[in-house]
């Protein structure tokens, strides 16, 4: 009996302990702005000084698209994320993410802004030559989780004019930043979304391209961009992300501050600092304000239910907006 109980004892230790590993493993998702083969060595020495500063198993986590890292951290694969402000806002309302650190342009942006680029050599000057709507142009918007590739374009091209991109065009795509940005450069589309971090890559790493690219729209500022944990990770673990993100690169660093720089130079980033959920608010008047356009031009709904509809996103969004103004005076 007592050589069942000291078993029985044994393996309750084992798996006690086997439970806490596993408890220390962090999958970082990376979302698909570029290829994992362009993406992987930019990002691994960042999740290198993690891993060894924290003490955590810090792994990357990559998917296809932007919805692979939500879902991922919708059903606990993915503890923590770096994303952009449209998929931060679907993990924070989907996956149970909250937003704790916010990154920083490297030449000290306070964010990025979306771009429709179209080719060198081409007529269009401008949205307005790209929204002739004759279906005789190829266009490409980004992933559909996408701030600046899909939903702000979205918003201040296509809904701002009452256009549905999907009847206006020969051609409409869905990619990633760096695969719609070579598509116009070689001709293969007539004018895509991109945004300025990228087209700054862009121009480092294939000069060639970039002199094949103009930018004939650019759009308001955007938040830089948000990362993100699972809001159900343990305090302890919070502590340490938190420490390390608001410490990378700076004085209080527990490593080398001047090498840490060097690798956010490599992400087009300097050191970050702390965010909210807040970041969200100008994200959320974006897509409310999508919504309402899309109404409007419902042609099926009677114009009582249309109203009342309208209405009730107006109302959201006016309280959003007067959070952003309360924020703004504090």
């Amino acid at each position: 009996m007592n050589a069942f109980l000291k078993t029985i004892a044994t393996a309750a230790v084992i798996a006690t302990l086997s439970h806490a590993a596993q408890a220390q493993e962090i999958n970082f998702g990376i979302i698909s702005t570029e290829s994992q083969q362009n993406l992987k060595p930019k990002w691994q020495p960042f999740l290198d000084d993690m891993k060894k500063e924290t003490g955590l198993d810090v792994k990357p986590f990559f998917a296809s698209d932007y919805a692979g890292v939500i879902e991922g951290m919708r059903f606990g694969k993915v503890q923590l994320a770096w994303y952009g402000n449209k998929s931060a806002m679907e993990a924070v309302d989907r996956a149970g993410g909250e937003i704790f650190a916010q990154t920083v342009d490297a030449d000290g942006n306070p964010g990025y802004w979306s771009l429709v680029l179209a080719p060198k050599d081409s007529k269009l000057t401008s949205v307005d030559d790209v929204l002739t709507c004759d279906k005789s142009l190829n266009f490409g918007l980004g992933d559909p989780n996408s701030t600046s590739g899909f939903l702000v374009p979205t918003t201040f091209i296509f809904s701002a004019r009452g256009v549905d991109p999907k009847t206006c065009f020969k051609n409409l795509t869905n990619a990633n930043h760096e695969t719609n940005a070579m598509a116009v450069a070689n001709g293969q589309l007539d004018a895509a979304t991109n945004n300025t971090e990228s087209l700054a890559l862009i121009e480092k790493n294939n000069p060639a391209a970039f002199a094949k690219i103009k930018v004939i729209w650019k759009s308001p500022l955007i938040p830089s961009d948000p990362i993100v944990w699972r809001n159900d990770l343990a305090p302890a673990v919070k502590d340490k992300l938190k420490t390390f993100f608001l410490t990378y690169g700076t004085d209080k660093s527990k490593g080398d501050a001047a090498r840490e720089k060097k690798v956010l130079a490599g992400l087009s980033w300097a050191p970050f600092k702390a965010s909210t959920n807040d970041q969200l608010l100008p994200i959320r008047v974006m897509e409310l304000t999508k919504a309402i356009a899309k109404l409007d031009a419902d042609q099926k709904m009677s114009a009582d239910e249309k109203q009342a509809a309208i209405a009730r996103l107006k109302a959201e969004r006016a309280a959003f907006e007067e959070r952003i103004q309360k924020a703004s005076k504090s």
